[in-house]
């Protein structure tokens, strides 16, 4: 099946829009991660969105910030954390706000990372989104901003 057929196929009702919806933020998340995998130098795509949070930070910020902001668990950021290590991107450190937390904190190498490396990345991002116009792009920014309430919404109620 094509995902034109996909589409076809689930767009006569709310219900199947929804199921479609969902299916396909896994499916383009695969595919992403596939394809920046094997583009982005030195680091894999969850690597690189671990730099970014920290490079967007004012702070340090802990595992277990790290993993709510990204949406995974404080183990798997500690696996991410350690393998940047290794490749001198980051350093972990006890927290300065909580003696018990380690922190994770980018190198200078971090910073020429970005500096240089990161173009080729912002070509691809530019590439992924010329099919859409400015004002479509706008629309899908705020209609993706309204999916953090709704899987907020599905937190609190799972943990219930």
């Amino acid at each position: 099946m094509k995902p034109e057929d996909f589409i076809i196929r689930f767009s006569d009702t709310t219900e199947n829009r929804r199921k479609a919806i969902f299916n396909t933020l896994f499916i383009a998340g695969n595919r992403l991660q596939t394809l920046f995998d094997r583009r982005i130098p030195e680091i894999s795509l969850k690597q690189f969105m671990l730099l970014s949070a920290l490079r967007q930070s004012p702070e340090p910020l802990s595992f277990t910030q790290l993993g709510t902001l990204l949406g995974c668990s404080r183990q798997n950021i500690r696996k991410l954390a350690e393998a940047l290590r290794k490749k001198d991107f980051v350093v972990i450190r006890q927290s300065p706000q909580d003696m018990r937390a380690l922190c994770v904190c980018p190198t200078e190498k971090v910073k020429r990372y970005f500096e240089n490396d990161f173009a080729q990345h912002e070509r691809q991002l530019a590439y992924l989104f010329e099919v859409y116009t400015e004002e479509e792009i706008k629309t899908l920014f705020l209609l993706l901003s309204r999916l953090y309430a709704g899987i907020e919404q599905l937190e609190k109620k799972a943990s219930l």
